[in-house]
């Protein structure tokens, strides 16, 4: 399937859709000393497929972890997408660490999930160029 030029740059990868998914350790400064640390799990999700997916929400009714990102994403625009915190704690001990990769992988399986679907649905084969539609 040829893609619009809209559609390409909407779903950000050359090749196909790109996403990505961070963890991210957050101090907290008060007055003059670190008053707490957070670790943080996102995921940033391209435009278009976050579109799609949440277009076929019913064909996704039985996935609870695709239903929470569509719920709780946020647009940032089309240089950040859809943005969705997977996870926040307060740095405790490396236990928290271990439960923010799991968070991540697990937005990582559910992003790949969305994938599968909408490389499906646009014809775009893994590894395989897409071409815009420059009409």
């Amino acid at each position: 399937m040829k893609l619009s030029q809209t559609q390409q740059e909407e779903l950000w990868g050359e090749g196909g859709p790109y996403s990505q998914v961070r963890i991210v350790i957050e101090s907290r400064i008060l007055d003059d000393r670190v008053s707490r640390v957070f670790v943080e799990a996102e995921a940033d999700i391209n435009p278009l497929t976050f579109k799609i997916v949440e277009q076929n929400r019913k064909r996704f009714k039985n996935d609870r972890r695709i239903q929470q990102l569509l719920d709780y994403a946020d647009y940032r625009g089309q240089e950040f997408g859809y943005v969705v915190s997977v996870f926040s704690r307060e740095y405790t001990d490396e236990h928290v660490m271990r439960e923010a990769r799991a968070a991540a992988e697990t937005a990582k399986a559910t992003l790949i999930k969305m994938y599968e679907f909408v490389m499906e649905l646009l014809g775009i084969d893994a590894g395989e160029e897409y071409t815009a539609n420059t009409k």
